[in-house]
């Protein structure tokens, strides 16, 4: 009996260099593709409604029993990231108390943004989940917006805020890190059910970011207006977003996950990391 894969792709625009040449060249019909957020892949693969996909980094550490990472492929960056932003009207070191609105797409970038205010910055701001379109006049106006993938990038480019942080260059000038905000994680039982369909899987996804690489200012021009921002500023973003997973970033997410046991978010039983697939 053939087997049907279940693959979650998130839908950002970082993604682009590896989904638009998939979906342009990958014709399996037993390869079936389902496009969301990463909070949406999350549930969708730990409820076994997915096999693998592109989850937040912190959805494999919520429940390391289930998954294996794939090596080598991540959504990550060395420094600034361009699209993961805390914006906000007062100084950061000024939010102890204040409300901060956090983005209900990104499990990951909500812990990550909760330990540089709490962990480096030494402030207890209240927290409210939500999007930043979703505001209306009822509610508290946040001092400071938490805003991941395109609705970042649409208010970097809006200017309200005064004051703006780059998680991934926070997060590095702290602990001299890059930062691996999604992972690729597979289903425990696809692994040793279908590890021919994984592996296969492994090297269409591999071959697609390296044509996607080489066709990054033509892919550029295809998704730029999606922000929309300009096509030279989308190049320039897309060269700075990187989706491999070598020692270092191993290391990145370690630490990452030591932050997050020691505050009790995850099980400490998510170290050591499991990865499939030749390193």
């Amino acid at each position: 009996m053939k087997i049907t894969a279940r693959i979650g792709m998130v839908n950002f625009i970082n993604t682009a260099p590896l989904y638009e040449v998939w979906r342009q060249t990958v014709r399996r019909v037993d390869w079936q593709v389902t496009e969301a957020p990463p909070s949406v892949l999350n549930r969708m693969l730990h409820e076994n409604e997915l096999d693998l996909g592109f989850v937040s980094s912190q959805e494999y550490a919520l429940h390391p029993g289930e998954y294996r990472i794939l090596s080598d492929l991540s959504i990550s960056a060395t420094g600034p990231v361009g699209s993961v932003f805390l914006f906000s009207k007062a100084p950061f070191a000024q939010l102890g108390g204040r409300l901060v609105l956090l983005s209900s797409q990104s499990q990951t970038s909500v812990s990550l943004v909760k330990i540089i205010l709490e962990e480096f910055y030494q402030v207890r701001p209240r927290y409210r989940v939500g999007l930043a379109a979703e505001i209306d006049a009822e509610m508290e106006r946040p001092v400071a917006v938490l805003a991941i993938g395109d609705e970042a990038l649409r208010l970097a480019e809006g200017g309200r805020y005064p004051h703006r942080l780059d998680l991934g260059e926070a997060w590095q000038a702290r602990t001299g890190l890059p930062f691996v905000f999604a992972v690729w994680a597979v289903r425990e039982d696809f692994c040793r059910t279908a590890p021919d369909i994984v592996l296969a899987i492994h090297q269409e996804l591999h071959r697609c970011l390296r044509q996607g690489k080489e066709r990054l200012r033509e892919i550029s021009a295809t998704v730029a207006g999606r922000v929309p921002m300009d096509e030279e500023a989308c190049y320039r973003y897309l060269q700075g977003i990187e989706y491999d997973l070598g020692s270092e970033k191993l290391e990145a997410l370690r630490r990452f996950f030591e932050y997050l046991v020691s505050r009790g978010e995850i099980p400490a039983m998510a170290l050591p990391l499991k990865v499939c697939g030749k390193q």
